[in-house]
Order: structure tokens, then C-alpha cells, then sequence
């Protein structure tokens, strides 16, 4: 009950003297110093919204247009041409004081008036133009080395326009919108992406199906997009958001939510606690800059933020239709789960955050906690890894009152959820091979209970210090997430530190309440759903067959020294593996992020050409090709991912316009898996100068696939296509395919 204690600012006792009130200050003083770090968010937030909402001009400018404006004044002139005799006019203001200084007060109010109106247009018309800068993509298409000058002009008009730092959203307002393709080129793309997988005769009915869709049904639907194009910030990301993600009714474990890894070869402690001090401390450093808008919306040039709002504080609540993203705008725990056990971890105190040495004490008093688990707590998180009605159902039956409905919000409002894991996982070992399979496998579904798949992200501490994190799909893709997770681990090895010892650095105040143990009243009814839900989970979980290995033969800069796009290069190989290994071609599922635009997600590169068809044909038959012209449709390709001029975004916007007034089946078509049960998925990131990290996928369940023998094809395949070129390494790059079958 001590931590009770501590949480009660004032108590009274009744006596026959009076009332006895004892007032804790110390209680008094926290409370007060939360007040004040709430006040001062609120305050930092409204700054921002001045900063973001003039920019690229600044407040300050106003004062500058304002004095320009009372000097010309000053010299006899009028730089309103009337407008400031107009407004005095109209002005409500009536003094007391004589004729004259009522006069000059009133003709300095009116030019003040003018001068902020002057200010405002010339923000709207700096706004305009950045934005019609922004518009401008023909750089994507432009060969290296060889810049028009049309491209250097925009540059430098570019930079002038960006020369002020902007915040995380400056830039929001002036990104263009993603515009609508026109239906024939999307339809001639379409039908160029799948020649090379259909006959003479299957490319016919399909040509043929493309101008009859394009002459009747498609202009309609068309007409439609362009509408919501017109008041729509973004035409398909909203559809995409919900019908992909949110409309899905089987589990988004495995299915959509995704797994990042810790360094593979250096773990700067084995200190579990420790690890997870560091860890969470680094990942709210990161909420604060996200906060403050202290992250930079620029790469090279601008990328939509929106996709960093909903990073923390945010949950996916289940539906029995769709489900609902949730967000809140400040969280000031974290939920723990540990053997069975949840529990609210404050990460302030008195408006501070705790130092991660203090963080460190709360997660070793949970590893000690010897509190055996609530009837039915262990395996609740199986509710979140199963199918989302049943869940639904029981959130609606179970956890609208009580104490489940109060640890259920805890849970849901948590900045971010953490499982202290009990296993120990990583690379090191005497299977190393296997061991990165196993730590895969770990972070994508854990034991299908003691991860929580509904929130944002979970990051999992594992016993001998090693980390990981399950991200959620609706929110944003991975490249958001993957920023978060670089900025986290390299906070926490160089930045935050260890001592000798393995523990994190720092003072513990001892007078801090432990962690609260959450509550939970779970009925038969509802363990027997969670049993269910577990073995949905479970079914699916087994049936995951990864393989991930890291290729060390060569990288990025070897790969570029031959003038081929890294990204080309690998793509090309896994066209190559797969034909190895199923003896054929199949469309290939590439996503390139469309963040130049408002709002912007992903769109598809279909990597699989018929360039790169011929080429492999030509490799096999041990004929010699080049592969610059392999190289330039690739990167055209996924240049017009990144553009507006891609072909799957538009026809699943397309397909959800028309389900809106036909037969529901269409709807249910849309929803479906992207990935075929029948083929492989393959992230791939390039590490530095001389090492390549891949992760493969399939199912156990198809007998025609298998990871760790798609893994020994594009091993040979990358010599093989390197045989052919020569080079040294430099810098590093990522990317993500999925080959699925015709």
C-alpha cells in the first residue's frame, strides 16, 4: 500500500475537536510540477503552430513587412493605394483624446491592419509557389551525372525556399496532392507489367478486357476519383488505410504486422533491465522530438509527415466490421508485460522523465515481482493475434466496465507496449544460422500471447539483452518505423551508454513508487475465447517458414561501381532465384513509399519486366547481356512508384468506388491477402559498405516453397550477376520485395 500512500496529496480525519487535515506536500509538489511540464507542451505546441503556419516566411517577417510599411508611410507615400484610408474607416474604435491624436492612432492601427494582411498574402503566395516547386518530379528521371537545367534551376529556387530550419510539419500544407493517373496509361502499364507472364493469346483476352473496362466502366469510376480528388487531401490513402488494413478480419499477426531486429553482432549489455532502461528512454527522446517537431521533414527534399502523429499513444481497437485507430495526444507510462503479469510503468516523475538508471530500478522490480498471474491474464494478448470478431465481440461483452475496462485502458493509452521476454535470442551460439530463424520467427510472433499486436509498437527485451520490435501496419509503413527504430538503437549504444558493469548510467531516486500490477476479472466464457483465439494464433504462427541470413560477399558500394542501381541489382537476383526455383516468372510486389505527396503511403513496383525476363532467359542459356537496360526500367519503374504514375494504388481506388454501388463480393475480393499463400516474401536492407541482410518467408504448408532453399538461390544468384560486373563497395540502402506466383 505504500505507493498509495504516496499518491494521496491530502487526508482528513473527523474528531470531536474538528476536522484533522494532513496535507502530504511532497504529493502536492509532484502534482504541481505535472501541471507545469502539461502547461509547458501546450504552450510548445501553440508555438509551433504559429512557426509551421507561416512558413517558409517567419513571425518575425511581420514585423518587417509592418516597419516597411510606417516608413513609406512616414515619407509621405501610400503602399496601399487607399486601402489604409479604407480600413480607417471602417474601423469601431473611438477615443476620448483630441481630433488629431485620435487621427494618427487610427491611421497606425489601420496601416498595422494592412501590413498583416499584406504579410498574409505574401505567406499564401510564398506557400503557392513552394508548392508548385514541390510539384515538379522530372529529377527523378534524370540520368546521373547528366542534370538538365531546368533541375538545377529548381534546386536553387528549392534551397531558397528551404533556407529557414522547418519543423516535422512544416512543410504539410504546401505538399501537392497525389494526382489522379489518366486510365490509359494506367491500363497500358498494367498490361506492360504482365506480358511476360501470359501467352500470345492470354495477353489478347487481356487487352481486350483492358479496352472494354477503359470504354465503359472505367471513365465512370474515373469520374469519380477525380471528384474526391478535389476536396480529398489524398484520394487513396484513406481507402487504402481501411479497406486493406482496418477491414481485414483475420489475424494481423504475421499477416500485416511487421518485426525489426537489434544490431546483429553487437549487444552493448546482457543486463535485461538495463537494456530496457535504455530502450525506452531513447524511444521517449524520440516522442519528445516528435513532440516539439524537432525531427527534419527533408531527405533530399521534403516527405510527408503525417505517418509520425500516430506513433505514440496510439492503439487499434477491434470492430466488428472495421476496426478504429485511436490516439491520444500524451502518455505518461508505458505497459509492461512480464511472465503472465501486466503492469503501468510511470516513465515521470514530477514532470521529469526518469533517468534511464531510475527505469532500469522499476524493470528489475518487475523481473523480481514473484506474483504469479491473475486466472486467465497470461495468455489474454491472444485475443489480439486472432481473428478480429471474436475479439471484438469480447472486448465489447468483457471490457466495457470494471477493472478490465481499467486495465484495458491502460494498456490502450500506453505510449508503447514492452514484453520483458524470458528466452534468450540473437545470432551468437553454436547454430548462428538457425538462431537468427529462431530470433525472427520470436520478434514476428512471439508465443502469440505475450506480445500486444494492437498497439503501435511493442518492443521486446529478451533475458540476455538483446531487443526487437513488433510494429502494427494501419498507422504507417515501414520506413516511419524503421527511422524510430535506427534513432533507438543508436541512443541507446552511443549515446546513453553503459557503465563497465552493464547497467545503465545514472542515480535512482529510492522514493519512487513501483510499478502498478494492472487487475484483470476474467470469466470462463472468456477464457475459453482466449483458448480459441490462441490456437489461431498458434496454427498460424507454425505454419511461418523465415530463413534470414546475412550476405557479406559483397554491398551497396561494389554494386554501384558497376553503374547498376543497387536496388535493380537485387531485384534482378531474386528474378533470377525464383526462376531457379519454381522454373518460372511471377509477378513481384516491390513498395516504393509515395511520401512526396500529402499524406502519402506506398505504391507497387512491379520489378518483374520483360527486360528482366530476357535477361534471366539469356543468363540461364549462358548468354552474355548487359544489364543497363535491365537497370534503367527498374529505376524508371520505381520512380514512378515514388511519382503519381504507378498502376496498383489507382485501380484499388478504382475497385473501392465501384463496390460502393455494386454487389458486396467485390469488397470482400479488394480485403484479401496481398501475399500468395503459394510464394515467398523477401525484405532485404544493404548494411554499410560489404553486407546485405535478408529475410525470407513462405509457408510450411506449400510444398512448393521453401525459405532456406530460396535463400541458397539468391546467394548464387547475386555472384552469379556480379560475375559479370566488377567493383568496390560504398554506402548503404534498403528495400523489401514480395515474389508471388502468376
Amino acid at each position: 500500500m505504500a505507493e498509495a500512500h504516496q499518491a494521496v496529496a491530502f487526508q482528513f480525519t473527523i474528531t470531536p475537536e474538528g476536522i484533522d487535515l494532513q496535507l502530504s506536500y511532497q504529493a502536492l509538489n509532484q502534482i504541481y510540477l505535472s501541471g507545469v511540464r502539461s502547461w509547458k507542451k501546450r504552450v510548445s505546441r501553440m508555438k509551433n503552430r504559429v512557426i509551421k503556419g507561416v512558413y517558409p516566411a517567419s513571425p518575425s517577417s511581420w514585423l518587417f513587412v509592418a516597419i516597411a510599411i510606417l516608413a513609406t508611410m512616414y515619407m509621405q507615400s501610400d503602399p496601399s493605394m487607399g486601402l489604409i484610408s479604407k480600413i480607417q474607416q471602417h474601423l469601431p474604435l473611438r477615443y476620448t483624446c483630441g481630433p488629431e491624436p485620435r487621427a494618427q492612432g487610427q491611421t497606425m492601427l489601420s496601416a498595422l491592419v494592412f501590413s498583416t494582411l499584406l504579410w498574409l498574402s505574401l505567406i499564401l503566395t510564398l506557400r503557392l509557389c513552394l508548392k508548385l516547386l514541390l510539384s515538379y518530379h522530372r529529377w527523378m528521371f534524370e540520368l546521373h551525372g547528366k542534370v538538365s537545367n531546368t533541375t538545377k534551376v529548381w534546386v536553387s529556387l528549392l534551397r531558397l525556399f528551404s533556407r529557414r530550419k522547418p519543423l516535422l510539419y512544416s512543410y504539410q500544407t504546401s505538399l501537392p496532392h497525389l494526382p489522379v493517373p489518366a486510365i490509359k496509361d494506367t491500363l497500358s502499364r498494367y498490361l506492360e507489367s504482365v506480358r511476360p507472364l501470359l501467352t500470345d493469346q492470354e495477353l489478347k483476352r487481356m487487352t481486350d478486357l483492358a479496352n472494354d473496362f477503359e470504354s465503359t466502366l472505367g471513365n465512370r469510376l474515373q469520374r469519380y476519383l477525380k471528384l474526391k480528388a478535389l476536396w480529398a487531401t489524398n484520394y487513396v490513402s484513406d481507402w487504402w488505410e481501411e479497406y486493406i488494413y482496418l477491414r481485414g478480419r483475420g489475424p494481423i499477426m504475421v499477416n500485416s504486422n511487421y518485426y525489426g531486429m537489434d544490431f546483429l553482432y553487437v549487444t552493448p549489455t546482457t543486463v535485461q533491465a538495463a537494456r530496457a532502461g535504455n530502450t525506452i528512454t531513447a524511444l521517449l527522446l524520440y516522442r519528445r522530438k516528435v513532440n516539439k517537431e524537432e525531427l527534419t521533414p527533408v531527405r533530399n527534399i521534403p516527405l510527408c509527415a503525417a505517418q509520425c502523429e500516430r506513433m505514440f499513444n496510439t492503439t487499434r481497437t477491434p470492430g466488428a466490421e472495421t476496426d478504429v485507430l485511436q490516439h491520444w495526444l500524451d502518455s505518461d507510462f508505458v505497459v509492461v508485460y512480464h511472465r503472465g503479469r501486466y503492469f503501468r510503468l510511470w516513465v515521470y516523475r514530477g514532470g521529469r522523465l526518469l533517468s534511464p538508471r531510475e527505469l532500469e530500478h522499476q524493470i528489475q522490480s518487475i523481473l523480481d515481482d514473484p506474483s504469479p498471474p491473475f486466472p486467465g491474464e497470461e495468455k489474454l494478448g491472444a485475443l489480439t493475434a486472432g481473428d478480429r470478431c471474436p475479439w471484438a465481440q469480447m472486448r465489447k461483452q468483457f471490457f466495457s466496465s470494471g477493472v478490465n475496462r481499467r486495465s484495458l485502458d491502460a494498456i490502450e493509452r500506453a505510449a508503447f507496449f514492452v514484453t520483458l521476454d524470458d528466452e534468450e535470442q540473437g545470432m551468437k551460439g553454436d547454430d548462428p544460422a538457425g538462431n537468427l530463424d529462431r530470433y525472427a520467427k520470436s520478434l514476428l510472433h512471439g508465443k502469440c500471447y505475450d506480445r500486444w499486436f494492437d498497439k503501435s509498437f511493442s518492443i521486446v527485451i529478451y533475458k540476455n539483452g538483446k531487443n526487437g520490435l513488433n510494429a502494427e501496419h494501419s498507422w504507417a509503413d515501414a520506413p516511419t518505423v524503421a527511422h524510430l527504430w535506427e534513432y533507438t538503437l543508436a541512443t541507446d549504444a552511443f549515446h546513453l551508454g553503459y557503465t563497465q558493469d552493464g547497467h545503465c548510467k545514472g542515480e535512482v531516486e529510492r522514493s519512487l513508487p513501483p510499478p502498478q500490477r494492472l487487475a484483470w476479472d476474467i470469466p470462463p466464457e472468456l477464457q475459453a475465447q482466449v483458448c480459441r483465439s490462441l490456437a489461431v494464433a498458434q496454427a498460424l504462427a507454425a505454419d511461418v517458414d523465415c530463413h534470414v541470413f546475412p550476405f557479406r560477399e559483397f554491398g551497396k558500394g561494389r554494386i554501384k561501381k558497376c553503374r547498376v542501381s543497387p536496388d535493380a541489382f537485387i531485384q534482378i537476383s531474386l528474378q533470377l532465384a525464383h526462376y531457379r526455383d519454381r522454373g518460372g516468372f511471377c509477378l513481384t510486389y516491390e513498395a516504393s513509399m509515395t511520401r512526396l505527396f500529402r499524406e502519402g503511403r506506398t505504391e507497387t513496383v512491379r520489378s518483374c519486366s520483360s527486360e528482366s525476363c530476357t535477361f534471366v532467359k539469356a543468363l540461364e542459356g549462358r548468354e552474355v547481356i548487359s544489364l543497363i537496360k535491365i537497370q534503367t526500367s527498374k529505376d524508371i519503374s520505381e520512380r514512378l512508384g515514388c511519382s503519381q504514375s504507378a498502376v496498383s494504388r489507382h485501380l484499388s481506388g478504382k475497385s473501392v468506388a465501384e463496390s460502393a454501388a455494386q454487389p458486396e463480393e467485390l469488397m470482400v475480393t479488394f480485403v484479401s491477402s496481398q501475399v500468395a499463400d503459394d510464394g515467398y516474401g523477401v525484405s532485404y536492407i544493404i548494411v554499410g559498405e560489404d553486407m546485405i541482410n535478408f529475410h525470407v518467408s513462405s509457408k510450411y504448408s506449400c510444398s512448393e516453397t521453401d525459405s532456406r532453399r530460396f535463400g541458397v538461390q539468391l546467394r548464387k544468384a547475386l555472384q552469379d550477376i556480379m560475375a559479370l560486373l566488377s567493383g568496390d563497395p560504398k554506402g548503404s540502402s534498403k528495400g523489401s520485395a514480395q515474389v508471388q506466383p502468376k
